[in-house]
């Protein structure tokens, strides 16, 4: 591996000019076919194999009227106080907001709530719905502006309004803010680390060239594919991460190889051979840990997983191709410049390189090197202390609750927030989570009575609606109305009653019947994601074992890995329930309403977080191995591998750590949550596990820790990734006339 990428970073290094050409040419081709591309489908919520997909597929066919997919908003009027809705004067005002809403553009109808029974018991509120022709994501402007025209005309009129549905938009931040937020800091980090202008904006430039690709190539397929626009927001955040770790990792060991004296072309060589092995396989856990999202068989998580770790592949290549050819055009300017003179200069004769040597060896250690001595001098102090205080932030993670975001979660003074909690004041918690009873018999409605009778009697239902059969009569549903909340454990505990009681009705009468809506597909999805995360986790957590495996010829520091994985993904979980769920910290974080956990982010986090702890694992361990293979003892290698990637790890941490703090800005309450998961979990990883724990069990096993059977290390292929066979080849240093050096001005 390191022989093949060594020759791939020289020959990008020698032809620069072709390996930039060609990256423009990709870049400018498919932002082309992305421009030109019709636009992307708008999302689509499915889970094959539950039994609320069968409804809706069932109704989709057979009764299309009820699974009609135009917008709708639901507009809420209360009387003012001690006043009813049905009063003459305030009754012709709400039939006036109804025909206003009837003559907006693109509605295709109204309901009147006083023929409708939208009223509540006690005559303060009623409720109607305005149907649109098109999906909420096609409403033009002149229809939203219609419908807040429509809300502030009666509010003048004396009526209190307010809206939900979504056909009501949502505020949302300033686009790009979250990006430049994170890529700034970043710039600051990679400023502070390189101490050189050139050195910090490449990662930086390379980065911003691989998320171009790879955002342009979602949008050039997603009218293909079916990719919609929020596929691209994992794959713009963890590529901008992965996209800049990269580049920084091969800049700094280009900037090592120059310091030992190796000419331009061969210390590019070399950085890809060593750095860039190292980018291949942490490239490929986080590929296997984002593909891997596939076997939970949620489309909408697949093609997510999917694009992001195809845009992390684009950043692999990105790093062993056209960073050593950027590198070629500035092979002394991403030096610092107090390092430019001695190293742009005169090559130093044998005599001066022992000297610099020496100098070098009696340099005080840095501060990885004196961290990694601490640690081998107190490793049970320091392996306590870390196990101990993630597991402190962990244990909020035990009373996590998953759920999906609701108008009911909305921030208080939002006006869809106003309209869920006065519907639940006029007409009880569970109206805004009512449950559809879809029947498929020969005579549906028949069956439907006998459902009905069935369901008068069942506790925890406060309301049945009437049978509605569709025009051929084989079809039919019941709106169901809990006593509780959508969100509350007991109307969890109806759906599964209700799925449990009314089988046997089916099966009497030769029918099919389903529990499904809105509520029953939110708790269907939350058990699909429960019911697949532990086979995701084997799947992932056991082909990474594999990979690393390889890379570091062991089999306990794969296993190390994977339990510091598990350790810090579960500490940010931690802090995310005490956070998004309880409340702790909610004014400094932004959280508006304290609610469960998204259901799809302990999943996504999984994924994420170990494909990018094993980054650290691979960048930095990959260092101790090296030297230990040149013949270091394991404590030694430590020291070397932190004096080397300690400082560059740290920066890679704090950069990625940046670029997803940038996205906790956002409105939208899933994109807040993944980034601040994804932040703290790299903070946890990074500086507590890989940097305290993991030395500290190298110091506890020793040279136990590199322990392989002997009849495995045969048959396993040497993949070289900490470059031995490199170390044979001649060195090439720098000679009195070196190729095509640029001029350099000091």
């Amino acid at each position: 591996m390191a022989t093949l990428l060594y020759r791939v970073g020289r020959l990008a290094a020698r032809r620069r000019g072709l390996t930039v050409l060609l990256w423009i040419l990709v870049l400018g081709g498919v932002g082309f076919a992305a421009s030109s591309a019709p636009p992307p489908p708008t999302d689509t919520f499915s889970m094959p194999g539950t039994e609320s997909q069968r409804a809706l597929d069932l109704l989709k066919e057979k009764f299309p009227a009820a699974s009609a997919d135009g917008a709708s908003a639901r507009v809420v009027v209360r009387a003012p106080a001690n006043e009813k809705i049905s009063d003459p004067k305030l009754k012709k005002n709400v039939a006036t907001l109804v025909a206003e809403l009837a003559k907006a553009p693109q509605v295709v109808a109204t309901s009147d709530p006083f023929t409708t029974g939208a009223v509540s018991k006690d005559g303060t509120s009623a409720y109607t719905i305005v149907t649109y022709k098109v999906a909420a994501l096609k409403m033009s402007d002149d229809a939203h502006n219609a419908l807040k025209k429509a809300a502030d005309d009666a509010r003048a009129n004396g009526l209190v309004v307010e809206m939900g549905g979504d056909a009501v938009p949502v505020k949302q931040a300033a686009s790009g803010t979250y990006e430049s937020i994170g890529i700034g800091v970043a710039a600051l980090i990679l400023l502070t680390t390189f101490g050189s202008l050139v050195a910090a904006g490449m990662p930086l430039l390379t980065a911003a060239v691989g998320v171009g690709i790879g955002v342009s190539a979602i949008g050039a397929l997603g009218s293909t594919l079916g990719l919609s626009s929020t596929t691209t927001t994992l794959a713009l955040m963890i590529g901008l991460a992965v996209g800049i770790d990269y580049a920084l990792f091969v800049i700094s060991r280009y900037r090592a190889e120059m310091a030992e004296g190796r000419e331009r072309v061969e210390a590019a060589g070399r950085a890809v051979g060593t750095a860039g092995s190292a980018v291949v396989f942490a490239g490929l856990t986080v590929i296997v840990a984002l593909a891997g999202l596939a076997v939970v068989n949620v489309p909408i998580l697949t093609k997510m997983g999917l694009a992001a770790a195809g845009t992390v592949a684009i950043a692999v290549l990105v790093a062993v191709t056209l960073v050593p050819a950027l590198l070629g055009f500035a092979p002394f300017k991403v030096l610092r410049r107090r390092d430019r003179k001695r190293i742009a200069g005169k090559p130093l004769s044998g005599r001066q390189r022992r000297k610099a040597a020496k100098e070098a060896a009696r340099q005080r250690p840095n501060l990885g090197a004196r961290w990694a001595a601490f640690v081998l001098r107190r490793p049970v102090v320091v392996l306590v202390f870390g196990v101990l205080s993630l597991g402190v932030v962990a244990v909020p993670a035990t009373r996590l609750e998953l759920g999906l975001p609701s108008e009911g979660t909305m921030a208080p003074d939002t006006t869809q927030r106003k309209a869920y909690d006065m519907l639940s004041e006029s007409f009880g918690p569970g109206f805004n989570g009512p449950l559809m009873i879809t029947i498929e018999a020969h005579d549906a409605k028949s069956v439907g009575k006998a459902v009905v009778a069935k369901l008068s009697g069942e506790p925890g239902v406060a309301q049945v609606g009437a049978v509605t059969p569709n025009k051929a009569g084989d079809t039919a549903i019941v709106n169901v109305v809990p006593d509780k909340g959508p969100a509350d454990d007991q109307t969890k505990q109806l759906v599964k009653n209700l799925r449990g009681d009314l089988a046997p009705v089916g099966r009497a009468h030769d029918a099919e019947v389903l529990v499904s809506g809105q509520t029953a597909m939110f708790i269907d999805f939350s058990n699909t994601l429960t019911d697949a995360l532990l086979p995701y986790l084997a799947l992932v957590v056991g082909l990474a074992f594999l990979l690393l495996i390889l890379v570091f010829r062991s089999l306990l520091v794969p296993l190390k890995a994977a339990l510091g994985f598990l350790l810090s993904v579960s500490a940010a979980l931690g802090a995310l329930v005490a956070i998004f769920q309880w409340g702790w910290l909610a004014d400094i974080v932004g959280v508006d309403q304290p609610g469960p956990i998204i259901s799809t982010l302990p999943i996504i986090m999984i994924g994420v977080v170990f494909g990018l702890a094993m980054d650290y694992e691979v960048f930095l361990v990959t260092r101790m191995r090296e030297a230990y293979v040149h013949g270091e003892s394991t404590r030694q290698a430590v020291v070397t591998g932190f004096r080397h990637g300690g400082r560059v790890v740290a920066a890679a941490a704090l950069i990625m750590t940046s670029v997803f703090s940038g996205f906790i800005v956002q409105d939208n309450v899933f994109v807040r949550m993944i980034g601040l998961g994804l932040a703290l979990a790299v903070l946890f990883d990074a500086f507590v596990v890989r940097m305290a724990v993991i030395p500290a069990l190298f110091a506890l096993l020793g040279d136990r820790a590199w322990w392989l059977p002997k009849w495995l290390d045969r048959i396993l292929p040497d993949m070289d990734v900490e470059g031995e066979r490199l170390s044979r080849r001649p060195v090439v240093q720098r000679g009195p006339r070196p190729l095509r050096e640029p001029k350099y001005t000091r």
